[in-house]
């Protein structure tokens, strides 16, 4: 609901206008929090029903809410916030939810009643998420030309990259290294080298002022040596082979037996017979599942012989 008086309106408007809220030097609370969090500007002055309260928002003054007699007029806030204010009409405090990083900044909350006027400041700042830090090995360690005798392990921690964060190792609680850049386009990386089958405990943090983001390194599961590489390489070498050359004798035995069937059958005086289909382009013979007995000629009365011939048929 909007406020009617356009009187208090215009003392508002000579208030700002006279920089009554832009020269306030008065303290400053500040605010920190996680983008996508919802956070309380509270109001801890004791108001009464017909107090006006006035919040502003950035470095132009913008007004975004306004409470006159426990009614609120939000004004333009959602241009900015995206229905992301809500504010207590009894107490004015402001309440934004789901906050972005462009909601940064400093807001005023400006109290008028008949006993004075009082003032709240909050500076806010909103961070975004930390992303989880993945850990790899350096894989071209175990090189072909490398020795196994090899007693360090290369680490290096990755994590994309945000606004106001630092990447760094530690060993127990003891930091080793860390690694800040302002390029967000640059992604964070981190080396690290380790002894196999060390016992310390070593970890890979994110972190910016309020949070982090922790993971933790797995010796025996990244740092084995070069010897049970090259061991798990010739396993895994050496099942391929299996399987190809199985396939491959499978293949040969499948081709002889059926080479094996086709002698067996014109041993016996089997042949198949012939019939050729033509298509539009061109003719295909194939074979028809009938034989006819050739193994034995057939003599007439007069003693000439007589052959046998398989019949081939034309289909169109």
């Amino acid at each position: 609901m909007k406020m009617n008086s356009t009187a208090t309106l215009f003392s508002l408007g000579l208030l700002i206008l006279s920089g009554v809220f832009g020269s306030d030097t008065r303290e400053v609370k500040s605010v920190s929090v996680t983008e996508g969090d919802s956070v309380t500007l509270n109001n801890d002055v004791k108001v009464q029903r017909d107090d006006l309260m006035l919040w502003i928002f950035g470095p132009q003054n913008t007004r975004i809410a306004e409470i006159k007699e426990q009614v609120t007029d939000m004004f333009n806030s959602n241009v900015k916030f995206g229905y992301k204010l809500q504010v207590d009409s009894q107490t004015g405090s402001l309440t934004i939810t789901n906050i972005r990083t462009e909601h940064s900044g400093l807001y005023k909350l400006s109290i008028f009643s008949k006993r004075g006027t009082a003032y709240r400041n909050f500076s806010v700042i909103v961070y975004a998420r930390l992303y989880v830090p993945v850990i790899t090995r350096d894989s071209s360690q175990c090189s072909s030309s490398e020795r196994p005798t090899n007693q360090n392990c290369s680490l290096l921690c990755s994590v994309v990259n945000v606004r106001d964060v630092t990447l760094s190792w530690y060993k127990g609680n003891s930091l080793l290294s860390s690694i800040s850049v302002s390029d967000l386009s640059i992604s964070l990386s981190l080396p690290l080298e380790v002894e196999y089958q060390e016992k310390n405990t070593y970890s890979c943090v994110i972190n910016n002022p309020i949070r982090n983001q922790t993971t933790h390194l797995d010796i025996t599961q990244l740092c084995h040596t070069c010897a049970e590489w090259f061991l798990v390489n010739y396993i895994l070498a050496a099942c391929v082979s299996a399987v190809a050359l199985v396939v491959a004798l499978v293949s040969v035995m499948y081709f002889l037996c059926r080479k094996c069937r086709r002698a067996a059958q014109k041993r016996n005086g089997f042949e198949p017979t012939v019939e050729t289909v033509q298509t539009e382009d061109e003719e295909v013979q194939y074979a028809e599942t009938a034989f006819s007995r050739q193994n034995e000629q057939k003599k007439r009365a007069n003693g000439t012989e007589e052959a046998v011939y398989s019949r081939v048929v034309t289909r169109r």
